[in-house]
C-alpha cells in the first residue's frame, strides 16, 4: 500500500475531480442502501407483521430503529389503505434505484478520465526519464527490459492498481453505511458479526501477501522473453546462417515455460481469495441466522421478522464490498512488483544534468581542450590522463586497436558521459558549465551504425533541427550525395525508410545521416567509423560526402581504416586508454611505433 500511495500522488492534479467522484459515489451508496432497506416496509405492509408501539422503541438493545419504522408504517397504513402504502413504497424504491445508478454512472465518468490521465502521465514521465538518462545507463540495462517496464508493467499497474481506485473509495463507504444501518437495526447482532470479520480478513490478507514475489518474477521473465524475441528478429540472418533456429527455440521455450509456471502459481493464489471470502461469508450468515433466531425466540430483542430478513440482506450487501476490497488489496500486492520495476527506472540517477547557473553557448571560437582527463566504469579504467587540444578548424584523428577508448573519448566532448577526473574545456569553459542543449547544438555526430527512425527520409534528415525549408533539406541531401538516390525512390523524400532504415542500403542510410548533420550545420563534427561497414563503392561515395561535410569545421575522426585519416592535422594513437603516440601521418610513420605497425597491417602506402 505504501508503494501504491506513491502512485496515487499523481492524483494531486485532479483534486476537484476526486472530490466529485467521492460525492457521487457517496450518493450512489446512500440511495442504493435506502432502496434496499425499503424491503422491510414492503414486508410490513404485505404481511402486516409487527405492531411495535412507539413506547417500545427504547431499551432492549438500545435505540430501536425497527420499532420507530414499524410504528410509522402502522400509522401510515391506518391513514391510507395497504395498496396505496405499497404503491408509495414501490415508487420510492424505483426512484432510489434510478438515482443510485445515475450517480454510479456519473462517478465512473469522472473516474475513468482520471485513471487514464494518471497512466498517460506515468508513461510520459518514464519516457522523459529515459530521454534524460546518460548513455552509460543503457549499457547496464537490457533494451527489452526497459520496453517491458514501459508496456507490460504499465498495463499491470492499470489492471492491478489503477482499477481499484474505485474500490478504495466506494467499498469502504458502502461498508461503513451498511454497518451503521445494521447497528441501528440490531446492535447485538452486529457486534456478534464484527467478531468474525477480522478472521476472514486475516486469512485473505495472507493470501495477498504471498502474491508479490511471484508477480515480480513474472515481470522479469516477461522482459526476458521480449529480449529473446528482439534479439532473434534483429539477428535472423545469423540465426539462419548458423542453423541456430533450434537453439533459439529452446531458449525461448524454456523462459516461456518458466513464465507459465510462475503465472499459474500467481493465478492459483489469486483465485483463492474470492472463494475463501465467500465461504467465510456463508459461515458468518449461518451464525447470524442462528444467533438472530435465538434473540427473537428468547424475546431478548424487539427485532421483527421483516427487519431480520432485511438485516440478512444488508449483510449480503456488505459481503461483495468486502470481497472487492480484499481482491483490490490482493491486486495491489500483485501490482507492487510492477511498481518496483517502474520506480527503479524513475529513480535512476541522472548524473548528467544542467547546473542551476549553466551558461548558454551559441558559437565555437577557439578550441576544445582535454586536461588530465580520466574516465572509468566502476573499477575499470577506460581513459587515463588524456591531454589534448583541438584548435578550431583542425581535424584530429583518433586511432588504435579495438577497446583503446577512442569512441569513449569522443563521447566525452558532447557529455554523453562525464569525466571521472580532469576537465574538458570549450573556449576555456568547462563543458559542465554549459547548458546541455546549447552544447550539443554546436556538435554533429555521424556514427558507425547509421541510426534512422521508422519515418520518412525527409523527417529523418530534419530530426532535431526544426524549421528547415524543403530547399534547405534538398541542399543538405545534395551535399551528402543523397539527393539523387532519394529522388529515385517511389515517394521521394516522403519514402518511409522502415524499421532502423531497413528499406535502404547501408550506403544510403549513412548518406541520410550525413545529410542530417549537414542540415544541422554544426561547427564541431564527430565522425565515429562512418565508413567502416560499407562496401568499396558506397565507401567512396560516403567518403566524398564526409570530405565535403568536414570543410571549415573542427573535426574529431575515429577510424580503423587509416587511409581515411592520413591527411588529418594530428593523429592521436590510443592503446589501453592512454595516448601512446601523436603527430601527423608522416611523423608517426617515421617513429616506427604502434601507428606504423597498424599501417603495415592494413598495407597503407
Amino acid at each position: 500500500m505504501k508503494r501504491a500511495g506513491k502512485l496515487f500522488t499523481y492524483l494531486k492534479d485532479f483534486k476537484l475531480q476526486v472530490a466529485q467522484f467521492c460525492v457521487t459515489t457517496l450518493l450512489a451508496v446512500v440511495f442504493g442502501l435506502f432502496s434496499f432497506t425499503m424491503l422491510a416496509p414492503v414486508l410490513q405492509v404485505l404481511f402486516g407483521t409487527g405492531t411495535t408501539p412507539v413506547a417500545d422503541t427504547k431499551a432492549k438493545g438500545g435505540l430501536n430503529i425497527a420499532g420507530y419504522i414499524t410504528q410509522w408504517i402502522n400509522d401510515f397504513v391506518a391513514q391510507h389503505d395497504k395498496l396505496t402504502s405499497l404503491t408509495y413504497i414501490v415508487i420510492t424504491v424505483v426512484v432510489s434505484t434510478i438515482l443510485k445508478n445515475l450517480f454510479i454512472y456519473l462517478s465512473l465518468n469522472i473516474l475513468n478520465p482520471i485513471r487514464y490521465a494518471v497512466l498517460r502521465k506515468l508513461r510520459d514521465d518514464m519516457f522523459t526519464k529515459i530521454l534524460s538518462l546518460p548513455i552509460g545507463f543503457f549499457t547496464e540495462e537490457r533494451k527489452a527490459d526497459l520496453i517491458s517496464r514501459m508496456t507490460n508493467d504499465i498495463n499491470e499497474i492499470e489492471v492491478s492498481i489503477m482499477n481499484v481506485l474505485e474500490s478504495f473509495i466506494r467499498e469502504p463507504l458502502t461498508i461503513i453505511f451498511v454497518l451503521v444501518s445494521m447497528i441501528l437495526i440490531s446492535p447485538q447482532l452486529t457486534v456478534f458479526l464484527v467478531l468474525f470479520l477480522p478472521i476472514a480478513g486475516f486469512v485473505i490478507g495472507r493470501i495477498g501477501k504471498s502474491l508479490k514475489r511471484p508477480s515480480n518474477l513474472a515481470q522479469e521473465y516477461l522482459g526476458s522473453i521480449l529480449g529473446i524475441i528482439d534479439e532473434t528478429i534483429a539477428g535472423m540472418r545469423v540465426v539462419k546462417a548458423f542453423n541456430a533456429e533450434r537453439h533459439q527455440q529452446l531458449k525461448f521455450r524454456e523462459t516461456n515455460n518458466t513464465l507459465f509456471r510462475v503465472r499459474k502459481q500467481i493465478s492459483r493464489r489469486k483465485e483463492l481469495g474470492s472463494p475463501m471470502s465467500e465461504t467465510m461469508g456463508v459461515i458468518v450468515v449461518c451464525m447470524i441466522l442462528w444467533y438472530g433466531g435465538k434473540l427473537i425466540f428468547s424475546g431478548q430483542s424487539s427485532l421483527t421478522g421483516p427487519f431480520f430478513l432485511t438485516y440478512i440482506g444488508l449483510f449480503y450487501m456488505i459481503i461483495n464490498p468486502i470481497k472487492n476490497l480484499s481482491t483490490a488489496l490482493n491486486n495491489v500486492q500483485k501490482g507492487a512488483a510492477a511498481l518496483d520495476r517502474i520506480e527503479h527506472l524513475l529513480n535512476a540517477d541522472n548524473t548528467i544534468t544542467d547546473k542551476p547557473d549553466a551558461k548558454s553557448v551559441s558559437t565555437f571560437n577557439q578550441s576544445i581542450e582535454l586536461k588530465n582527463v580520466r574516465f572509468a566504469y566502476g573499477d575499470k579504467v577506460i581513459l587515463d590522463n588524456i591531454n589534448l587540444t583541438i584548435q578550431k578548424g583542425k581535424t584530429i584523428a583518433l586511432v588504435g586497436p579495438s577497446g583503446a577508448g577512442k569512441s569513449t573519448l569522443a563521447d566525452l566532448i558532447p557529455r554523453f558521459h562525464d569525466v571521472t577526473a580532469g576537465e574538458i574545456l570549450i573556449d576555456g569553459v568547462n563543458v559542465k558549465d554549459y547548458k546541455l542543449f546549447d552544447l550539443r547544438k554546436q556538435m554533429g555526430v555521424v556514427s558507425q551504425e547509421p541510426i534512422l527512425f521508422n519515418d520518412t527520409i525527409y523527417n529523418n534528415i530534419t530530426l532535431g533541427t526544426g524549421g528547415a525549408t524543403p530547399e534547405q533539406v534538398h541542399e543538405a541531401a545534395k551535399i551528402a550525395n543523397a539527393h539523387n538516390f532519394i529522388l529515385q525512390k517511389p515517394d521521394g523524400y516522403e519514402t518511409v525508410v522502415g524499421d532502423r532504415g531497413a528499406k535502404l542500403s547501408g550506403g544510403e542510410r549513412q548518406r541520410v545521416t550525413i545529410a542530417r548533420a549537414v542540415l544541422k550545420n554544426p561547427p564541431i563534427l564527430i565522425l565515429d567509423e562512418a565508413t567502416s561497414s560499407l562496401d568499396t563503392e558506397s565507401e567512396r561515395i560516403v567518403q566524398d560526402a564526409i570530405n565535403t561535410l568536414m570543410k571549415n569545421r573542427t573535426c574529431v575522426v575515429i577510424a580503423h581504416r587509416l587511409s581515411t585519416v592520413q591527411h588529418a592535422d594530428e593523429i592521436i594513437v590510443l592503446e589501453k586508454g592512454k595516448v601512446m603516440e601523436r603527430g601527423t601521418h608522416n611523423e608517426l610513420i617515421a617513429k616506427n611505433g604502434l601507428y606504423k605497425k597498424l599501417v603495415d597491417m592494413q598495407q597503407v602506402k
